[in-house]
């Protein structure tokens, strides 16, 4: 039996991921896992959550995968993959994927064109419609500052580890992300100690890589490198 994690970012829900466990669900017969982070989802409240409870959440689901499965796979997007990347090193899982994944983040020159989308869609009238107005604003108003510390700590903390990551990875990162440079991924190709390694870059993909207009090569790419298709050296 196959299982495969998917494990979500910081302020964000499995839907993050949605795409891609959704494929898995309709296209295999693996046993797939999306966990909600605590203090995350529909009714989140991120005030008192500590980053051991997301590193606790996500190795207990892994845990639990791992009891059932002969092969397991694991997925992790932003923060998620730096979780990913600290779990691949304490368990035995035959394929890493990681994307977007926040070991950096925020990009300054691409957060100065997409402010300066807002300010154009401000001066249209349009500002309300705007997708990244809207997320962002969002995200700001139910994030405690406490929280986005505890984010911060989580990076710190875990980062060290992925040099001794020895899984086969797949590191998928976009272009025009807002919140991560995408120059990330050549960071993590080099940190991690893996010989099977590839970087996959996906050119019209901002942050959220699994809903951007990339969302089928991701998904193409992300499945073939699970089901065995030869890993690409970057």
């Amino acid at each position: 039996m196959i299982g495969c994690l998917l494990i979500h970012g910081f302020t964000g829900a499995p839907y993050e991921v949605e795409p891609l466990a959704n494929y898995f669900r309709h296209h295999t017969n693996w046993i797939v896992s999306s966990p909600t982070l605590p203090g995350h989802g529909e009714q989140d409240s991120l005030r008192g959550i500590t980053f051991q409870q997301w590193i606790d959440t996500a190795e207990a689901h892994l845990q639990h995968l791992l009891d059932q499965c002969d092969t397991v796979y694991l997925i992790g997007f932003s923060m998620g993959g730096v979780l990913a990347g600290y779990l691949a090193t304490k368990y035995k899982v035959d394929k890493l994927v990681l994307l977007s994944a926040a070991i950096h983040y925020i990009h300054p020159i691409q957060m100065v064109k997409d402010i300066g989308g807002m300010v154009t869609d401000l001066c249209r009238g349009r500002l309300l419609s705007n997708e990244l107005f809207i997320r962002y604003s969002q995200k700001v108003k139910r994030t405690p500052f406490v929280a986005s510390l505890e984010f911060r700590k989580l990076v710190q903390h875990l980062k060290p580890s992925f040099e001794h990551v020895l899984t086969p990875t797949i590191i998928l990162q976009g272009k025009l992300d807002g919140m991560v440079p995408y120059k990330t991924a050549d960071i993590i190709y080099e940190l991690i100690g893996s010989n099977e390694k590839q970087v996959r870059l996906m050119e019209n993909s901002k942050h959220l890589i699994c809903h951007g207009e990339d969302r089928d090569e991701v998904i193409d790419a992300v499945y073939h490198f699970l089901i065995g298709k030869d890993v690409e050296n970057h």
